[in-house]
């Protein structure tokens, strides 16, 4: 596909109606979709054909100051995914703490269950069976 004649001058138009917040064909954000859109250009027009007007227009970006909403909404997300992370590690190491006493108390009961077993199939076992109660009038 050919460039049309008067791309760049359509890219340079749609970057000064995005930075006047004038945008007429996009949201006006400040990302390069944004650019595309409001030029009527596709976005490897920006990426491939012309490289130096993508760069411009992070260059205008950046002395703004102004943060664009995908790189907002990108940081809250790791800050957020940061939390859980630090969340999950934190019970994570608190069920490894959990694993070794509880390995012994399972253990404990296992050979407490065996000992039981054993007396009641011992010649005399020393365990006496709870009287029935005796029915209620």
């Amino acid at each position: 596909m050919t460039p049309a004649l008067d791309e760049r001058d359509r890219i340079r138009a749609a970057m000064q109606r995005i930075f006047a917040g004038t945008a007429q064909h996009s949201n006006g954000a400040l990302t390069i979709v944004a650019l595309a859109q409001e030029a009527g250009v596709p976005r490897n027009a920006l990426t491939q054909r012309h490289p130096d007007l993508r760069n411009e227009f992070y260059d205008h970006v950046q002395q703004r100051g102004v943060v664009p909403d995908t790189e907002a909404r990108l940081r809250a997300t790791v800050a957020k995914l940061k939390k859980t992370i630090a969340a999950k590690n934190k019970e994570l190491g608190q069920l490894r703490a959990d694993v070794p006493a509880l390995v012994r108390v399972v253990n404990q009961l296992t050979l407490e269950n065996q000992l039981l077993r054993d007396q009641l199939v011992a010649d005399d076992p020393q365990v006496i069976p709870l009287r029935p109660r005796s029915p209620q009038r």
